[in-house]
């Protein structure tokens, strides 16, 4: 007899200060249930509300074997398609789905996927400081955990949200505001000085977030071409992609490219023609394990690897679902990690949030010298104590960081 689904619950946690959405996904066998991450951190509400008014009355009672099936199901029901909010409420059924698939299979999901290709994924860490010797000296700590790639920022990605400064037109509202030429100035000096403190053998990233014009993004580029970067991240935004074909032209630096996808067809055209060196969809993002994994499939045909958005963000369900696709994927490249810290490392060393972030999600992958290795449990490995998950609501705050401004006080747009 089939297996059904029974019930579908969202649960939101923010054991971090960061807004969360889980999906429970409970089947007519007792005790089987999978879980999904259905993170939209600053459009919580909309995703819950989609999946429990409209996505759970569509998959109830339907069999959960059948995944593939389900995810076209849940992605044309609406008719309108490929929007963050809706591939988000997909992607927590969608993992829930493969979840319970492992499960019933009693093997871990990358075993579903072809089986490991590595035993250990290597990840990158992100390093940022008010100043250069703050940012070195953090640079530092994560080499002595191991760590040789690091994606280094000064003062986050722009600025601050805050009053208008004085060099903004009179009565200009609050923002982030931001000063290209000078961001592009400060970056190349930035590398300068990281190399000449570090050396070479630690591997250096950087990310533009989308907050250059195409034009000025080409310069920054071949001006970083000498630090020899692991990567250049996101410098063209998802609406100018076509501007990579001239970025590729012009530069050596290896490019990395889509945390913001939603759409196949944003990123079909930078693959086939080998515009960009590294795939950085955000896996929820563009609907779940699912389509991922048709897109780290299609990516090694032409030569590009995977590096899967991780930020903290995400919950750690997808972050163990971007593990276990990394295990099994012959193009992984590299795995962004947030610091969502394992439990082997001493629970007396870890922040408040962190040991909460533990306590909410038993079973994380560990990390170890450089390598994050799966638990190897069935499924995604990963569970939800919800007593404890109950016990840091989210909150619904109007976003700031996204509210970037030009020098004269007009919203930044792609």
């Amino acid at each position: 007899m089939a297996i059904k689904i029974r019930d579908v619950k969202v649960i939101l946690t923010a054991p971090e200060g960061i807004n969360l959405v889980v999906v429970k996904v409970e089947t007519t066998e007792p005790e089987l249930y999978g879980l999904g991450c259905a993170t939209f951190a600053y459009r919580h509400l909309a995703v819950k509300c989609l999946i429990e008014e409209y996505i759970k009355p569509l998959v109830i009672g339907k069999d959960v074997s059948k995944i593939s099936q389900l995810w076209h199901l849940m992605h044309q029901n609406g008719y309108w398609r490929n929007g963050p909010i809706e591939n988000n409420a997909i992607s927590g059924v969608d993992m829930a789905l493969w979840d319970i698939k492992g499960k019933m299979a009693d093997m871990p999901l990358y075993d579903l996927l072809g089986g490991k290709c590595r035993e250990g994924v290597p990840i990158y860490r992100h390093a940022d400081g008010k100043d250069i010797n703050e940012l070195v000296e953090n640079i530092f700590k994560y080499k002595e955990q191991g760590i040789t790639t690091i994606r280094c920022q000064r003062g986050g990605y722009g600025g601050t949200y805050g009053k208008a400064p004085s060099t903004a037109p009179e009565g200009s509202p609050e923002g982030v505001y931001l000063d290209s030429h000078k961001y592009m100035r400060d970056t190349v000096e930035l590398f300068d000085r990281i190399r000449s403190k570090v050396g070479y053998d630690i591997n250096l990233c950087h990310d533009v977030h989308e907050r250059l014009r195409p034009v000025d993004a080409i310069k920054l580029a071949q001006e970083l071409e000498p630090y020899k970067l692991f990567f250049l991240e996101d410098a063209i935004s998802l609406e100018q992609g076509e501007w990579l074909r001239q970025l590729r032209s012009k530069t050596t630096i290896p490019l990395a490219q889509g945390e913001l996808f939603n759409n196949p067809y944003e990123w079909r055209f930078l693959i086939k023609e080998q515009l960009i060196d590294f795939i950085r969809a955000h896996i929820s993002q563009i609907g779940g394990i699912t389509p991922a994994h048709k897109l780290q499939i299609f990516a090694e045909e032409f030569g590009i690897k995977t590096a899967w958005h991780g930020p903290g963000d995400m919950s750690p369900v997808a972050h163990a679902a971007n593990i276990h696709i990394d295990l099994a994927s012959q193009n992984l490249g590299i795995q962004e990690w947030s610091g969502t810290e394992p439990p082997n490392f001493i629970i007396q060393e870890l922040s408040d949030s962190k040991k909460a972030l533990l306590g909410v999600f038993p079973g994380l992958p560990e990390y170890r010298e450089g390598y994050v290795y799966a638990n190897d449990k069935p499924g995604l490995g990963i569970d939800i104590n919800e007593d404890e998950a109950a016990k840091y609501p989210c909150k619904n705050n109007v976003t700031t960081w996204t509210q970037t401004r030009l020098r004269d006080g007009t919203l930044q747009t792609p």
